[in-house]
């Protein structure tokens, strides 16, 4: 049972990974489309850029502290397997939300934009809440299957979601926390918050879907409850 100093301590490092997180995808996402020319192309490749790298250094931050899950998916999904009991877990995803928030908060008042503008980047169909099942899937299938090396861990889940930002029509979110921080931004990283919810869903169902996966292609891992959930992240963008 986690003393309540500790479990302060990895809340407050979920809430201020996930703060910087949401911070460097809504705060890239301004300034790409800023400089881009109009050139959407561009705009997406230097916010999947400045995202995947901002993952990578986040998670070797606050790894140590709480595992850097920065992701109420991957929150959910170590409770399923029992390497978070359910309080925790709760905690931790209300950190996250809260610190999505304030991410998207800090990012507009660094670019003197309004505090809050809702999204009307419209991202809506069925394709796009398929991306976002795909995205969120294989976002917890690396982290599962590189746990047992988890110096790679945040190399592996950076990478995926650079790679995810192109090959998803959703441009892989994969992160409900940042599904609704990003629904109070109506910048270049945005989703209408009328869609928000379809991809909220869809990647709560990813990260089942791939935690019951791996059950059955490692039976082994359940058994590891009283370990750390290998850190992982969330992902963003446009």
């Amino acid at each position: 049972m986690l003393s309540a100093k500790v479990l302060a301590r990895r809340v407050t490092a979920e809430f201020t990974g996930t703060a910087f997180l949401v911070a460097a995808v809504v705060g890239s996402g301004i300034m790409a489309e800023r400089l881009a020319g109009g050139n959407a192309a561009i705009a997406l490749l230097a916010n999947t850029i400045a995202t995947g790298a901002a993952l990578v250094t986040l998670i070797l931050a606050f790894a140590p502290i709480s595992g850097a899950h920065f992701n109420p998916a991957v929150s959910f999904a170590a409770a399923l397997e029992g390497q978070l009991r359910v309080l925790q877990a709760g905690a931790y995803i209300a950190a996250q939300i809260v610190g999505g928030v304030a991410g998207t908060l800090a990012a507009h008042m660094m670019f003197s934009l309004p505090l809050i503008s809702l999204s009307r980047h419209a991202r809506a169909g069925s394709a796009q809440a398929f991306s976002e099942f795909i995205a969120t899937f294989g976002l917890l299938a690396v982290i599962w299957g590189t746990s047992a090396r988890a110096n790679l861990v945040p190399f592996a889940v950076g990478a995926y979601i650079t790679a995810a930002y192109w090959f998803t029509a959703s441009t892989s979110f994969a992160n409900p926390a940042g599904t609704l921080a990003r629904s109070l931004s109506n910048t270049f990283s945005g989703i209408r918050p009328a869609d928000a919810p379809y991809f909220i869903g869809s990647q709560f169902l990813g990260a089942t879907a791939a935690v019951l996966l791996f059950r059955w292609l490692a039976p082994p891992m359940g058994a590891r409850a009283s370990q750390e959930i290998p850190a992982g992240a969330e992902a963003e963008h446009d």
